[in-house]
């Protein structure tokens, strides 16, 4: 196998192949940063990359702790809102130039902690909201990458590195991803430390990832817990019971995106899976509504030091006076609001017997132009409602992705994951 073709490989892959001296790490890093070299020119993922002898030092500096690792020194990214010692963490602002950390965000200890070497910071929107960065669709750059983790998303989706990091307050980590074409988890509200990862909306604030391999994200997630049961079990459940939502309420998707929808359900249709719509009198339209409302207090409150320096982009500007002129009786109104909903939507879900939820992942695919990063209703109401969610590729129209979400139950990621790598398997085989 020629080093090019390394990089395209899973995380669970690449560990198996130097756990049987089928391949050196120093040839597998080769791979990444020949990738790296030939495609980013154009794609722009990085924010700050470090070099390959500089990787190479640091994995040869400790070459026994690395080849006694769950991770053998192989290489992952974080996107930049999350910090890193002696790394650069701008969040997408010149308000933060030469902004180094002195300690790294509690998820990156822990991968480094089971032998993950960090490869570099991956380009954000500007305070992981609107404003675009740098990065373009790997697919089409004429075309968004999405945002806010728009780096991270094309990294991956470029084979420049296994795994990436990336947060998601409103549809940061699942639009990108979609738009892109790779695979995405965003955690349940609170399932993982955000300890030194720059906060943007408290209440909706989570940890996503992103990789090419539904395994790896089950292997990464458990290794930034701290869980000794690294491996998934692969247990299947029978007769699933699917909700499907589609979207109309909450703005209009593209006739493609209805189409894809439909596809992948009768791709995957058997005995063992039934679909069962989402009744209307759910008001799932109102969550994107609370949504914006909470985000905007939030956002407002915690970017104070940000918006009184004058040099913030006009999307940011905006939320926060939105923020900026409701009554603390107003934003408490927002949370209650979301609590009822999210029990009518729980009640169905049991009374149904309801496994998991698909929805659209975007509108449709990557809009033309870089200024805008698409739109995120999408991911609104399962966000507030601090829902497990992950998403894959189902379909591609003009040579770009189209993506699904699976929206699962709150701290019921493993389940989710687990079914979103059958599911996906499943939709491939069937199409």
């Amino acid at each position: 196998m020629t080093n090019d073709q390394w990089n395209c490989k899973s995380i669970n892959e690449l560990l198996k192949a130097i756990e049987n001296s089928k391949i050196s790490l120093e040839t597998i890093i080769d791979s990444f940063y020949s990738r790296i070299e030939q495609c980013d020119p154009d794609i722009q993922a990085w924010q700050h990359l470090i070099s390959k002898k500089e990787y190479l030092n640091q994995y040869y500096s400790n070459e026994d702790f690395y080849k006694n690792s769950v991770l053998k020194g192989l290489p992952f990214a974080v996107k930049d809102v999350i910090d890193t010692a002696g790394i650069e963490t701008r969040m997408g602002s010149k308000i933060h130039d030469n902004r180094v950390p002195s300690m790294d965000a509690a998820v990156v200890i822990a991968i480094k902690k089971a032998g993950g070497i960090l490869m570099g910071k991956t380009v954000t929107t500007e305070f992981a909201f609107f404003k675009s960065g740098k990065t373009q669709n790997p697919h089409d750059p004429k075309r968004t990458p999405g945002g806010s983790s728009s780096g991270s998303a094309a990294a991956i989706a470029a084979f420049m590195t296994p795994f990436a990091l990336g947060t998601q307050t409103a549809a940061s980590v699942i639009r990108p991803a979609a738009y892109c074409g790779c695979v995405a988890y965003v955690a349940s509200h609170a399932e993982f430390s955000l300890r030194n990862i720059q906060p943007l909306a408290q209440s909706l604030d989570s940890l996503g990832m992103f990789s090419n391999d539904f395994f790896d994200l089950i292997l990464m997630r458990r290794i930034i817990q701290l869980r000794s049961d690294l491996q998934a079990k692969q247990n299947v459940k029978e007769n699933l019971r699917i909700g499907v939502y589609s979207g109309d309420q909450l703005g209009e998707i593209e006739p493609e995106m209805q189409h894809a929808i439909k596809g992948f359900m009768s791709r995957v249709q058997r005995e063992s899976i039934t679909f069962v719509y989402l009744p209307e009198d759910i008001d799932i339209k109102a969550l994107a509504d609370h949504h914006y409302k909470i985000m905007a207090f939030e956002v407002a409150r915690n970017l104070q030091y940000e918006f009184h320096t004058g040099l913030m982009d006009e999307y940011i500007t905006e939320l926060i006076h939105a923020g900026l002129n409701m009554a603390h009786a107003d934003y408490l109104q927002h949370l209650q609001s979301v609590e009822k909903i999210k029990t009518d939507y729980v009640n169905w879900m049991n009374k149904a017997s309801i496994d998991f939820t698909i929805a659209p992942a975007a509108p449709g695919i990557a809009p033309l132009g870089l200024e805008k990063t698409g739109q995120p209703f999408m991911s609104r109401p399962w966000q507030v409602m601090g829902l497990p969610v992950t998403t894959f590729p189902m379909a591609h129209q003009q040579n770009m992705p189209l993506g699904i979400q699976l929206v699962g139950k709150f701290h019921q990621d493993d389940e989710l994951l687990e079914h979103s790598d059958y599911l996906y398997k499943l939709s491939q085989s069937k199409g």
